[in-house]
């Protein structure tokens, strides 16, 4: 397989039952997901067939091909499952995900460098991007279109317009 960005969707914790089911805590914002999931990658790179997916409480509860005892779900406990980029949930535009922002080089819009983003705070009413450089204080950036001008994935680049340069 090709070095492709691996992205985890969800954590084997335990075999659910006697015929080999495990319970799958998802790590994803879209649990519906595994509905249509056909195959997925278990951490280490090994191919896993999808055949059945129920949900049962706060878990997703999967029976993979060839797995088919408790003893052999068991061999999964605490390996993460992961699929592809080109498998992800898209997201509508102006959307990213989290493993997209960190990393990203931060500008501001006369072009000086403020720090790379290092964490996404979830809180209540928006995100905040946590922006840090070197021997600095960190920058917390409101996640907002009145702050973040422009975000460039591809490369690797957010610019912003911080509270001190706001009309």
């Amino acid at each position: 397989m090709p070095d492709e960005t691996l992205i985890a969707i969800g954590k084997i914790v335990a075999p659910h039952g006697v015929r080999g089911d495990v319970r799958v805590v998802p790590l994803t914002d879209f649990p519906d997901r595994f509905q249509t999931l056909k195959k997925v990658l278990l951490q280490g790179g090994r191919e896993l067939a999808v055949e059945t997916v129920r949900y049962h409480k706060q878990f997703v509860i999967l029976k993979f091909r060839g797995l088919d005892s408790r003893d052999a779900a068991d061999t999964l406990r605490g390996k993460l499952l992961e699929v592809t980029r080109d498998n992800l949930v898209p997201l509508p535009e102006g959307h990213f995900y989290v493993f997209d922002i960190v990393g990203l080089k931060v500008y501001d819009e006369a072009g000086d460098y403020i720090g790379t983003v290092t964490d996404v705070l979830h809180t209540g009413s928006n995100d905040v991007y946590v922006a840090e450089r070197e021997g600095e204080r960190p920058v917390l950036i409101p996640a907002l279109k009145e702050v973040v001008k422009a975000i460039d994935v591809a490369g690797g680049k957010i610019t912003v317009k911080l509270q001190e340069e706001w009309d």
